[in-house]
Formats: C-alpha cells, structure tokens, sequence
C-alpha cells in the first residue's frame, strides 16, 4: 500500500503549477475542467513518482492558516544533501518567500527549513 497522491486547494492555480515547476521539478499533467462546477485541476508528478493534485475552484472560503493546527501541517520535499536544503532555501527566500524555521537539524535529527508558499501553505524541506 501506498499514498497515491495528496491534493492542496488553491486560489491560483497557475501560479501554483508553476511554483511547484520551479522550485520542485514538478511535472504538471493535462489541466482538467469542470465547466459546471469551475472546479480546475493539475496532478503534478515528482521524479520519484510522487504526486500532488493542486486544485481550484470558484466558490473557495480563504481561512486563516495557523501552523499548529489540526489536519494535515506540510507537504515535505526531500532534496537529497544538506547543501541542496541550503541552496534551495536560500533561492526561496532570495524570492521573497517567508522561511519559518531553518535550515537546521531538529530534535528529532532532520535537516531541514520550511517555507510559506504564496499562498500560506507550510512546505517542509529537508534532506
């Protein structure tokens, strides 16, 4: 058994696609559309095979996003080297996204940073 695929709703789907495109070497499927709902979607897929559906539709509610929250917390990126957590978070930040914590190894010993993407969503990387 195995997690097939994790979704994220989003206000912008575009700009989604291709953060994750930049940032994470995402591969974005056939864009898919629901034109009796407006409900919008990519399933993007990772080098390893993992895959995230981002999502989007019109009727949205924007809620605030406190990170110590109930429900799922981050999505994680493994990118292989402590260098590469550095190097990326650096770029993240140099782009203006908000760096939470790190990089740095944790309590219980993972090298790791974490993010804000445009959209408030807490991305982990780690090695």
């Amino acid at each position: 058994m195995r997690i097939e695929h994790v979704a994220l709703y989003v206000h912008d789907l575009e700009a989604a696609r291709a953060f994750f495109e930049h940032y994470f070497d995402a591969h974005a499927g056939t864009p898919y559309h629901n034109v009796r709902t407006g409900f919008r979607s990519y399933f993007l897929t990772f080098d390893d095979g993992a895959r995230l559906e981002i999502m989007t539709r019109p009727d949205l509610a924007e809620l605030e996003k406190p990170t110590a929250r109930t429900g799922y917390a981050h999505v994680a990126f493994s990118v292989g080297s402590t260098a590469a957590v550095d190097a990326l978070t650096a770029r993240l930040a140099a782009d203006g996204y908000e760096v939470l914590s790190g990089p740095r190894t944790t309590g219980d010993g993972y090298y790791e940073s974490c993010i804000l993407d445009a959209e408030g969503n807490q991305i982990e990387i780690t090695v």
